[in-house]
């Protein structure tokens, strides 16, 4: 049982990091749009918003697996 809570805590501090993320990828995704000059950086933040949803979405379900197993 002890497990199952922190495969919850940890999924839901993913789900806050990735909401945080997809803000700051809206601000990217801004700069991108107006055409800023040089937006590697703001590429390279979008790409890090991608990986940190994808280990979220990945994660949650994994978690949901082993939820649905013990009850």
């Amino acid at each position: 049982m002890n497990n199952l809570r922190t495969r919850i805590k940890v999924t839901m501090a993913l789900g806050f990091l990735s909401l945080f993320m997809g803000l700051i990828g809206h601000l990217a995704l801004t700069d991108i749009y107006h055409a800023e000059g040089d937006v590697s950086l703001e590429w390279n933040v979008l790409g890090v918003s991608a990986l940190v949803l994808v280990i979220f979405i990945g994660y949650t379900l994994l978690t949901l697996r082993k939820i649905l197993k013990t009850i």
